[in-house]
């Protein structure tokens, strides 16, 4: 518990102070899953536009009845504020990649910047699940390619907000300090966690159809 409490104390600082920088393996960690979101938002964008030239067209993505990128993108929630959602992810998933090859580059930002970019991932994060939530029990049909970019952003999301915690840079609970800074080198097991939670409900959901994969 010294130890917790030390490094607590150690790491506190204010918005005005710059923050030592994540590792390297951080760095290529935000880089892979940025890249990885974006072009599934890319993908999606451009199959998009495919419908939109041909609203007859059956897409790579279609896979049958129940995976089909086209049955998803021309629901209503594919363009919750009005146009579609893959335009979002193709301005957001670049962040991860520039803070990802800033840091390799020795950059250090100070921690206002690292608690609007966690605000970003977090916001990136519940937007992730309630797409999940309209895909696989209000519209039932998954998405490849949306798919792909939950799987990108799921761990970005645990792996920034585990560091956050404990680093000092976002408040938590004293007594949860310890938790952040021994989960800093498995924030996979919160990542995978979220993502079996989510593969469960979708075998659950889909039940009775995962027939049609075999004809």
């Amino acid at each position: 518990m010294a130890r917790c409490d030390t490094y607590l104390v150690s790491n506190i600082q204010t918005t005005d102070d710059f923050v030592e920088s994540p590792s390297k393996s951080f760095a290529w960690f935000s880089i892979f899953l940025g890249l990885l979101g974006w072009v599934a938002a890319f993908a999606l964008t451009l199959e998009r536009l495919h419908v939109a030239a041909n609203p007859d067209a059956v897409l790579s993505c279609d896979m049958n009845i129940f995976i089909s990128c086209k049955s998803v993108m021309l629901t209503a929630q594919a363009r919750l504020f009005g146009f579609p959602n893959p335009i979002i992810g193709l301005a957001a998933f670049v962040a991860p990649i520039f803070v990802g090859f800033a840091i390799l580059a020795g950059a250090q930002f100070k921690q206002w910047f690292w608690r609007i970019y966690l605000i970003g991932l977090s916001m990136g994060f519940l937007f992730v699940l309630w797409l999940f939530t309209q895909s696989t029990f209000v519209i039932h049909v998954l998405c490849p390619y949306c798919m792909l970019a939950w799987l990108a952003m799921i761990p970005l999301f645990w792996r920034t907000f585990i560091w956050a915690g404990a680093e000092g840079i976002i408040d938590v609970p004293v007594k949860a300090i310890g938790l952040f800074v021994k989960s800093q080198d498995i924030s996979w097991v919160y990542a995978l966690g979220t993502e079996f939670l989510a593969a469960l409900a979708i075998i659950i959901s889909f039940w009775s159809s995962w027939h049609l994969l075999f004809g």
